[in-house]
């Protein structure tokens, strides 16, 4: 099960709105099929893996990522297929949030006389799957906050001065978070300040550049910036409001850019909501954001923000340097938003904690 979680980990970011299921078939203590979602959601990971084992695959055991699918497009199911192939015993790490399967792939299996074990690495592959099960369940994809701050929590001087507050291995560890997300958002502000293609800058995963989006309620963004100059190559997407001027609609699409219109909150600026509702119905499951304090404090007030992904550099730039958020409104420490620190890791003087949302303070305690 760890290799077949491994093996969805791979195309994490590349198989919305698909989950990325990997799965290991074994015959008499040998690997006989391995396969893992494929970009764009097809064909699933069971499918390869049984196509690469054949006629192995009878008196297997399958040990999958996610419980094989129930629900026929184009094809039989996942768990259907796994019958056909006269497959002896599956293992599955957890049954699927899709109400079009959820249980009925166990079920069919079990039917079938197919030995079924649930819940084998259970929780680590919730951890994996937790932006297509935010995707079904709440109809948002799951959101993390990239961050790269000095010690004191400022993104950039008082200039405007960004690059670099970290070295390059934290930068390369950042590509790689672009590399495992369907998406990047920034607001319209970044957009002009650093002109970013947001491109995954990895060597030869240049092709795994995850859909730029960008939060432009009144559609000022310039048609010479590069994510515009770009859009007919790489998928970008602009959110704006529903009332925004429709000559710059147009002229956005005639540039092979995406809009996207949704309501404005009550400051006049694009919901927050509202466009994490329109990414979901889109079927994205995993965005990453890495715009600036005014969306990175309005998505955390909104409770938008599930994961938070702190670079930090040990620098300090003073109360005079750009903040990292702005606007959470906090009086009272008993309302401050307490986060779970899930993984920490350094490069040199960098380091990065990813954190986890919690709840406030008087709920639950903080992580020490």
């Amino acid at each position: 099960m760890t290799a077949a979680l491994a093996l969805a980990r791979r195309n994490l970011g590349s198989t919305w709105p698909n989950p990325s299921v990997g799965c290991v078939i074994v015959r008499g203590g040998v690997v006989v099929g391995r396969g893992m979602t494929a970009p764009g959601g097809r064909p699933h990971g069971e499918a390869i893996a049984l196509d690469r084992a054949g006629v192995h695959a009878r008196g297997a055991t399958a040990y999958v990522a996610l419980e094989p699918c129930a629900h026929r497009r184009n094809g039989s199911s996942c768990s259907d297929s796994l019958v056909h192939a006269g497959v002896e015993r599956v293992v599955v790490a957890m049954t699927d949030p899709d109400p079009r399967t959820s249980g009925r792939g166990i079920m069919r299996l079990r039917e079938a006389g197919i030995d079924v074990d649930v819940g084998v690495l259970s929780q680590q592959a919730r951890d994996l799957h937790a932006g297509f099960t935010s995707r079904i369940t709440t109809g948002r994809p799951l959101v993390t906050l990239k961050v790269a701050a000095s010690l004191d929590g400022r993104i950039a001087t008082a200039t405007g001065e960004s690059r670099w507050i970290t070295g390059r291995q934290a930068r390369r560890a950042a590509h790689g978070l672009r590399l495992h997300h369907d998406a990047i958002l920034i607001g319209r502000g970044t957009a002009d300040i650093d002109d970013p293609l947001l491109t995954c800058r990895l060597d030869g995963l240049g092709h795994r550049s995850p859909v730029r989006i960008v939060a432009d309620s009144n559609l000022g963004l310039a048609r010479r910036s590069a994510l515009v100059a770009s859009a007919a190559d790489i998928p970008t997407w602009i959110v704006c409001g529903r009332d925004a001027d429709v000559v710059r609609k147009e002229a956005m699409r005639e540039a092979h850019v995406d809009v996207i219109e949704v309501d404005r909150d009550h400051s006049g600026r694009v919901s927050m909501k509202a466009m994490m509702a329109a990414l979901g119905s889109r079927g994205l499951t995993r965005l990453l954001v890495e715009g600036g304090a005014v969306l990175a404090g309005s998505l955390v007030r909104d409770d938008l923000v599930d994961r938070v992904a702190w670079f930090h550099a040990p620098l300090l730039l003073g109360h005079d340097a750009a903040a990292s958020l702005a606007g959470l409104d906090v009086e009272s420490l008993t309302d401050a938003r307490h986060w779970q620190v899930l993984f920490h890791h350094t490069w040199g003087q960098d380091g990065l904690t990813v954190l986890a949302s919690g709840c406030n303070a008087r709920a639950c305690s903080p992580v020490s």
